[in-house]
């Protein structure tokens, strides 16, 4: 089992856009299984692989102990009006704010055998899919809050101890 680290806000892992996943190989499984290893831990609903330092596109889930990932996954489809929606980030430690998600989300990508893979939900399920994505496109969630809150939580990051 490998937990790994995850990257905080500041590092350029994290605002740079994920190459996608061209040849599944040993790499890409060990990925995998470390994505899988660093989200069961509590409290994780979701890590994408620039969070752990690895700037392509995958990320794992941990929704009401539904454990999976996906890899080249794209946001294919939102719906019903975004709504603020309380949020926090392992990227971004110890913050917690509304951030606008929509609650219907579905995500298409692949998985290690190469095979289509659609996930899809509500909920948790839909702001995690909107979240992990957002990553990977090189956005933290801070950039889904309202203006005056965006102001509150950069000033919590600038007094924060990790930052």
């Amino acid at each position: 089992m490998t937990v790994r680290p995850i990257r905080l806000f500041g590092d350029p892992v994290l605002r740079a856009p994920s190459a996608p996943i061209i040849t599944i190989d040993d790499g890409v499984r060990a990925l995998v299984q470390d994505l899988l290893d660093t989200v069961e831990l509590p409290g994780r609903a979701g890590v994408a692989a620039p969070q752990i330092g690895v700037p392509l596109r995958a990320f794992s889930y941990n929704i009401d102990g539904d454990i999976g990932y996906i890899l080249n996954p794209v946001l294919e489809e939102v719906s019903g009006d975004p709504v603020p929606t309380g949020e926090g980030c392992l990227s971004v430690p110890g913050l917690w704010h509304d951030a606008l998600r929509h609650p219907y989300a579905r995500v298409r990508g692949i998985d290690l055998d190469g095979a289509e893979r659609i996930i899809e939900g509500e909920g948790l399920l839909a702001q995690a899919l909107q979240h992990e994505t957002d990553h990977l496109d090189g956005m933290l969630y801070l950039s889904r809050l309202r203006p005056e809150d965006r102001k509150i939580a950069m000033r919590e990051v600038r007094e924060s101890d990790w930052f």
